[in-house]
């Protein structure tokens, strides 16, 4: 059975940040609306969810890369953390403002609809970079971290670099990362490491936990809980994943096909 979160902000926001444990990582299945998120939440072993913005935007008729005006982003995410009882961490892109200021008071606003953490990126582009001036990025992160101060509710940070997605040096991302921790990140995302020896590095060279995006093709799940990973999510695959088994269904009852055993999923 699920574990049923406590019931406060503050208590789901505790129990999110208490979950990140290095080679015990909380795997993340990632959600966009509230029925996902239902069904997530009830598969045995699920402790907390985590929103997609790509799937979020794209459920919406929209572009990934704030798409969504923050109005549309903050309800979409209200929507889903409360369809649920366990924490619930959303993928608030950039912070959908120009400056830490408007990213405090957005986040605020985040945490007023219940999300118990969120991801904040460091690139200023669609493409994962340019990147923000390391200043103005960590001021981003403690922004968020001055609002879960002001709202009483320690919301988990998973801080992304996208350095070395964007192309970039390997000592930045490093750089990067123990900055961001030291603003206020309780965890960060590193895009980019693509095999066991850098996720390996990593773990070394950055002074805290570490969370990951897993896939085909990408370190195997046990590979990375024995590396000491203490976060895993799947981004917009999830969304692929679902979209993959609709498509293959249409397809054979198209075709006057057997009738799929899903099919009989009630919910």
């Amino acid at each position: 059975m699920t574990e049923i979160a406590p019931s406060s902000p503050a208590a789901r926001a505790e129990l999110l940040r208490s979950l990140h444990i290095p080679g015990t990582p909380l795997i993340v299945s990632n959600v966009w609306d509230a029925i996902t998120a239902r069904v997530v939440a009830e598969a045995p072993g699920v402790r907390a969810l985590a929103t997609a913005s790509h799937a979020v935007s794209f459920a919406r008729g929209v572009s990934d890369g704030e798409g969504l005006t923050v109005d549309q982003a903050i309800e979409a995410a209200s929507i889903i953390c409360t369809a649920v009882e366990i924490p619930v961490s959303v993928d608030f892109e950039k912070g959908y403002s120009p400056d830490a200021a408007g990213v405090q008071a957005n986040v605020e606003r985040l945490i007023a609809a219940g999300a118990a953490g969120l991801n904040i990126e460091d690139s200023s582009g669609p493409a994962k970079a340019p990147l923000f001036d390391l200043d103005h990025a960590a001021a981003r992160v403690a922004a968020a971290r001055a609002a879960g101060d002001a709202t009483g509710v320690p919301i988990a940070i998973n801080a992304r670099v996208d350095v070395l997605a964007g192309g970039g040096e390997w000592d930045d991302m490093v750089a990067r990362a123990n900055t961001y921790l030291a603003a206020g990140a309780d965890c960060i995302f590193v895009l980019g490491l693509t095999n066991e020896q850098m996720v390996a590095q990593a773990i070394a060279q950055i002074d805290g936990p570490i969370s990951v995006i897993g896939g085909t093709g990408y370190v195997p799940l046990k590979t990375l809980a024995e590396l000491g990973v203490a976060r895993v999510s799947f981004g917009p695959r999830t969304l692929g994943l679902t979209l993959s088994h609709l498509q293959q269904a249409a397809t054979q009852l198209t075709a006057l096909g057997d009738y799929p055993e899903e099919l009989g999923f009630v919910y």
